[in-house]
């Protein structure tokens, strides 16, 4: 398998409020709408089905109770 590089020219420095200029979402977007987004773009880049999202592999994670 090849090593992934990231491709620099697609990005610059900027400082931040060059950066909050570019913000993609405004203002007056609900969170639902920017989450729908953004899963959407998560969907693609790893190549799942919006309506069939991989399970979680329970041998990973785990959770317990805390003592008291």
């Amino acid at each position: 398998m090849e090593e992934y590089k990231l491709d620099k020219t697609a990005f610059k420095i900027q400082t931040f409020e060059e950066s909050d200029m570019d913000n993609v979402y405004q203002p007056d977007v609900p969170y639902t709408e920017r989450f729908r987004q953004s899963y959407f773009l998560l969907s693609i880049a790893y190549g799942f089905s919006r309506g069939n999202p991989p399970r979680l592999d329970r041998t990973y994670f785990s959770s317990r109770k805390f003592a008291n």
